[in-house]
């Protein structure tokens, strides 16, 4: 059996307020973005909402269901809730994942290609996750994210689809992952890490890609990605790891912490390239 590929971009996710996830689909149908509705994942705590791209990958636009007020103290429910990796963080760019599998443990594979690194990144045995989709098919896939808190959102969690992954990604038909604005799939995604963090940073994602960056420079690293879909224009998205370069970046890192800065995506040809703010995070859009 062929060992399965640890480079391919699946999904990038963006956090909104509790309940708000109408209206962020709202704000971005207004960037030029086709929304498609998603579901309520299983146990009930968040919801989200899909934008599909042409090269397979796709935004998920997420917000809990209720604020942790909504949930007596104490109670499974809250408790629930506190434990989730995403209870505690600030609206936006929160977390990426790449394409995992249902037949073979990613985190295995990882946590021994890391010893052999000697690179400090571990991923948790696979956990069962889905959702149940607005038309109520019941969607399966297993996770498997990185041990240590620190690396969440830096390093990426891996998915691996149960149930087929078109479910979950329905890009039939094809009418899903066109949009008004041009967009094809993603560029690049960059994340901000201190500088006495880039060091082992690179180790670890060298160790989950795979791969040595195809450039690396004392300030950041950058790494080629694969995407579930091969034939559509435009080249392969990037991995951008980081340090601040200006004073924009210096005070994100250090109200946000480490995590994904932007998301820049490849438009059509004709199309208008440029960049825009979301109430909670950056955009960029670049010429195929």
């Amino acid at each position: 059996m062929s060992t399965p590929s640890t480079k391919t971009l699946d999904h990038i996710v963006h956090l909104t307020p509790p309940g708000s996830v109408n209206e962020v689909s709202r704000q971005f149908r207004d960037l030029g973005f086709h929304v498609l509705p998603g579901g309520i994942h299983a146990g009930g705590l968040t919801e989200n909402a899909l934008v599909i791209l042409q090269d397979g990958a796709y935004l998920e636009l997420i917000s809990f269901t209720h604020p942790a007020s909504h949930y007596p103290p104490g109670s499974p429910e809250r408790q629930k809730r506190d434990a989730n990796p995403w209870a505690w963080k600030e609206p936006g760019w929160i977390d990426y994942a790449f394409l995992g599998s249902s037949s073979t443990s990613i985190s295995e594979l990882i946590n021994a290609r890391a010893k052999k690194d000697k690179s400090r990144i571990r991923y948790e045995p696979e956990v069962d996750g889905g959702r149940e989709r607005s038309d109520g098919k019941v969607l399966k896939w297993r996770n498997s994210a990185p041990s240590q808190d620190d690396d969440r959102g830096v390093a990426p969690f891996f998915c691996g689809d149960v149930t087929p992954r078109e479910w979950r990604v329905p890009l039939d038909p094809p009418s899903n992952a066109e949009h008004p604005s041009g967009v094809l799939g993603v560029a690049y995604v960059r994340i901000l890490v201190e500088d006495n963090d880039l060091s082992h940073m690179k180790a670890n994602i060298t160790s989950v890609v795979g791969r040595s960056p195809v450039s690396n420079t004392p300030r950041r690293a950058t790494w080629v990605l694969d995407t579930p879909r091969t034939d559509v224009p435009g080249g392969k998205p990037r991995l951008i790891i980081s340090v601040p370069e200006t004073a924009d970046e210096r005070w994100t890192l250090k109200e946000r912490g480490e995590g994904i800065y932007e998301v820049a995506f490849l438009v059509s040809s004709g199309m208008k390239a440029g960049q825009a703010w979301t109430p909670y995070g950056k955009i960029v859009w670049l010429k195929g």
